[in-house]
């Protein structure tokens, strides 16, 4: 083998050394980064268990209308130097009807309760013409009485129990009924603003209703809703008056309404670094329940 051959066939095991070299490097610098993600999230996942357990000592101190003024009015705290952020926001749970009144078909004592949801949902698949609601009714009941279920795994603290308790847990669904139907109109659907999801409440937190949710209850147009919710404090009547000056019947319903606050749920980001995370919680009663870390965001 001649000189210049034996160079070139040196400079092609270089070469080849090299690449694989550079691979491994960036396989490393990856490993590394990681590491380091993973290291950072376990920090904040800490330190989210901090400010719950603050948060938590806070809300238990908290009494009836105080809770409203935090709804109103969310948290929030920076440092001068911008390196401490919090963001808390907090609602109430129960501001629309109960998505799992719809479970008490056969239950003597909570058919009206029964006949609100039914009618609502029927109500929700005339107005935004949802193709199948026979079958989007089906998947809800599989949920809501333990049967089949449509939600991810993951999600295992809500398979703990019967019934749909977050709006995440239904937007499964939602999502699973969109794909097997092939029924686009399901997401114009503003189920929030019509539903609440929580394992036991019988009662609606009338205060917080949507214009959407007190148009149905009243049979009102939701453009004359719209502009009374709208008002200032100061010149805003009350719903009672409201109702039965646009001539519903605020009697009929008053038994579904409740003005208790201590059911809430939520959601909280902070900075740590660079970098932002967001965690959420359900205090119900006096007591937290359901905290979940979100990760970075």
């Amino acid at each position: 083998m001649n000189t210049r051959k034996r160079e070139g066939f040196a400079l092609l095991i270089t070469l080849s050394v090299l690449s694989v070299v550079i691979g491994l490097t960036t396989i490393m610098l990856g490993y590394f980064n990681q590491v380091r993600e993973d290291a950072d999230t376990t920090k904040a996942l800490i330190q989210s268990d901090v400010y719950y357990a603050d948060m938590v000592e806070q809300l238990k101190r908290l009494k009836g209308k105080q809770f409203a003024r935090l709804y109103r009015s969310p948290l929030s705290l920076r440092s001068e130097d911008g390196r401490f952020v919090l963001n808390m926001y907090c609602e109430p749970i129960v501001k629309g009807i109960n998505i799992n009144w719809l479970g008490f078909e056969n239950d003597t004592d909570k058919q009206a309760l029964f006949a609100q949801a039914q009618g609502l949902f029927d109500f929700i698949v005339q107005r935004y013409t949802i193709e199948d609601g026979d079958r989007l009714l089906e998947m809800l009941n599989r949920e809501i009485k333990g049967g089949n279920k449509y939600t991810k795994k993951a999600q295992s603290r809500l398979r703990q129990k019967n019934g749909i308790i977050t709006y995440e847990q239904f937007r499964d669904i939602i999502k699973r009924y969109e794909i097997e139907a092939d029924d686009r109109s399901i997401a114009k659907v503003p189920w929030k603003n019509y539903f609440s999801f929580s394992p036991s409440a019988k009662k609606i937190n009338i205060d917080f209703a949507s214009p959407e949710l007190i148009s149905y209850l009243f049979d009102i147009d939701l453009a004359s809703v719209k502009e009374w919710a709208a008002l200032p404090k100061d010149e805003k009547i009350s719903l009672r008056q409201f109702v039965e000056n646009n001539g519903g019947n605020y009697q009929e319903k008053k038994d579904l309404f409740s003005t208790y606050q201590s059911e809430s749920r939520c959601r909280v980001g902070f900075g740590m670094g660079k970098d932002h995370y967001r965690f959420s919680f359900e205090f119900i009663q006096g007591e937290a329940k359901y905290f979940e870390f979100y990760g970075k965001h």
